[in-house]
């Protein structure tokens, strides 16, 4: 095996570990991976990007760059502002010009870069980014409100960023009545950008809607389609291709009867790769040794940059919203740079190193380090400023119950005395309303409508439970809230049909999901027991009342339901997996006086909710 594809595989298993390692640790995945780009690059010399793909280096991050912001921006649905729009277009504008104007005169001063290389720098730093906004994001939980704000900002001020950075070089590299040439490349870069990214996600969403594409070839040919898109752009107006792929994401995102989901899963997948593999390569180019000689000229930008430009770009943003002054905090502190900062960094550097530009060796080794500080402080602080900040969301350990009959409702009534979040959702009026009568949470219209989209708060509940008697009904909110919430998110009861025929069972990846409580409880036992006067009863286990003792008294005439830990979290019994609950843990089960027909011993599955 020839040493270049021994170094690309091990681009890709080094990404795998990483991201694996951030998922355990809870961290965004760019600090594990620029930590081992830099250990494969400088430290040890095992990996040279620029030798292992030559001119192309340059070429492949540009492209990766284009599909990680359609992607990013093919999840920006305008309803999900909900008022903000006015925040993010500020923090993307106003925000970004602050922090310009900010960081570039700390950079000269400091550092004694000449005014081009400083604003240049300046513009760089403007972006924060969707590839350690979103991770960080997952970890912290904020309120629904900043994260969508934080999320929109990432995403919509990274072509505008790179923008910025395009306009200074333009003005540095121009031997021509700079200003002029400038206002020039800005005015048809922007409507470039606009106007082809608008009619390229215009027809890409007649073409969708109209299923002109054979499904298979339908990922396929809208990221072809998009990166010609990009380049063609960029053809036309230079490094106006970032801007096109962004505006034409948001338009197929918020065009009607165009469905994205599978485009997004696909996306979503290429940019986890590309990000990592970005990441590796770009640190593994970095010179400590320019890192280190900054000096303390870099730590003063550093301080400037996090502490005086973001506050007061957040708090200028926020004039005439209705923010309150914890959340702005919570804005001020979460701004960490990603792959944009690294990447325009990288090829702005290579192309003033053609030109034999002066201080051009400052560039990536500044911006890297605000990078690497960025990251790792806001990282590894950020939970504890939103719980400081009361700013943080509960874990989602809560249950949306689909279905809101009488064994539901009972159910729903323990666990909120057991304090869990719960909520019911039922298209039954009848059922909504008895639900109420008991102080129960309730949604009234089908869970999966784009009303509860906006209105019904996910980020509460980790797991669905589907006990409806809407047996067509439930695959399909079996499979949404799957989508939403992630694989295994979802438990639903068996329907145990008495039917033997092939032809008149359901699929077997459904079956695998109808594991709630054991394989024969159903919706109509279930009904049948409370109806007759079954409760819904509570036990606390102890070193003198043990699961063994539980079992004995209540095996004949329980059905288990869920074990609650000491720490509180939830977990359903299922016919998955075995367990034994331990002393201090709750058993919460239905009861009746009647002894219950013979069933299979309800068993638990531990990884039935998100840790």
């Amino acid at each position: 095996m020839s040493e270049p594809i021994i170094a690309l595989v091990s681009v890709g298993l080094i990404s795998i570990a990483c991201q694996f390692l951030a998922y355990k640790i809870k961290l965004p995945a760019i600090l594990p991976l620029l930590i081992a780009g830099i250990i494969v690059g400088p430290v040890t010399g095992i990996i040279n990007a620029d030798l292992l793909f030559g001119d192309l280096l340059f070429p492949i991050v540009s492209l990766s760059v284009a599909i990680i912001l359609f992607e990013g921006s093919l999840t920006l649905k305008f309803k999900d502002l909900s008022g903000h729009g006015s925040m993010v277009r500020n923090l993307c504008t106003v925000g970004a010009l602050i922090t310009w104007v900010i960081a570039a005169p700390v950079a000269h001063y400091a550092l004694d870069m000449s005014w081009q290389m400083a604003f240049l720098f300046g513009a760089i730093v403007t972006v924060t980014g969707p590839t350690v906004i979103v991770p960080m994001l997952r970890t912290v939980r904020p309120s629904t409100k900043i994260a969508n704000i934080l999320r929109w900002e990432g995403i919509v001020i990274d072509p505008i960023g790179a923008l910025l950075a395009v306009l200074v070089f333009e003005y540095i590299v121009s031997t021509q009545d700079a200003l002029s040439h400038t206002l020039f490349a800005f005015a048809k870069t922007i409507s470039v950008g606009v106007i082809f990214g608008a009619l390229s996600g215009y027809l890409m969403g007649i073409v969708l809607r109209n299923n002109w594409i054979p499904h298979y070839l339908v990922n396929t040919a809208v990221l072809t389609l998009m990166l010609g898109a990009f380049e063609g752009s960029n053809m036309i107006a230079h490094e106006s291709g970032l801007l096109t792929v962004t505006i034409m994401g948001m338009w197929l995102a918020n065009m009607k009867r165009v469905e994205v989901d599978d485009i997004l899963e696909f996306k979503e997948t290429l940019s986890v790769l590309l990000i990592s593999g970005l990441f590796i390569l770009l640190a593994s180019r970095i010179e400590l040794s320019a890192m280190l000689n900054l000096g303390w000229g870099s730590v003063i930008i550093l301080l400037v940059i996090m502490f005086v430009a973001r506050p007061i770009s957040v708090f200028i943003s926020s004039l005439g919203t209705n923010l309150s002054w914890r959340e702005l905090a919570l804005l001020s502190w979460i701004a960490p740079r990603g792959i944009v900062a690294a990447a325009v960094s990288a090829l702005f550097a290579l192309k003033l190193e053609a030109l034999n530009y002066a201080q051009v060796e400052l560039l990536v080794p500044l911006v890297f380090l605000v990078i690497i500080t960025t990251v790792v402080i806001q990282s590894l602080t950020s939970v504890h400023v939103a719980k400081i900040l009361g700013q943080r969301a509960p874990a989602p350990y809560g249950f949306l119950i689909f279905g809101g009959g009488l064994f539901s409702r009972l159910f729903a009534k323990e666990l909120i005395a057991q304090d869990v979040t719960v909520r019911v959702a039922d298209t039954n009026w009848e059922s909504i309303r008895l639900a109420r009568m008991d102080n129960i949470p309730t949604y009234y219209g089908n869970p999966m409508s784009e009303h509860a989209e906006r209105s019904l708060d996910l980020s509460l509940y980790g797991t669905v439970l589907v006990i409806s008697p809407y047996k067509q009904l439930n695959p399909l909110v079996t499979y949404h809230f799957e989508h939403a919430l992630g694989k295994g998110a979802v438990l639903g009861l068996t329907v145990n049909e008495p039917q033997k025929r092939a032809s008149h069972q359901v699929s077997e990846s459904y079956a695998a999901k109808l594991c709630l409580f054991n394989e024969d409880v159903t919706y109509a036992k279930l009904a049948g027991y409370a109806t007759k006067g079954g409760t819904i009863k509570t036990t606390r286990l102890s070193d003198e009342f043990s699961y063994e003792d539980y079992e004995k008294e209540y095996q004949k005439r329980s059905i288990r339901l869920c074990a609650i830990e000491p720490n509180g979290k939830v977990r359903m019994f299922t016919s998955l997996k075995n367990i034994q609950p331990k002393s201090d843990w709750r058993i919460v089960s239905l009861i009746t006086e009647d002894k219950i027909a013979e069933v299979s011993q309800p068993t638990f599955d531990k990884n039935n909710l998100p840790s």
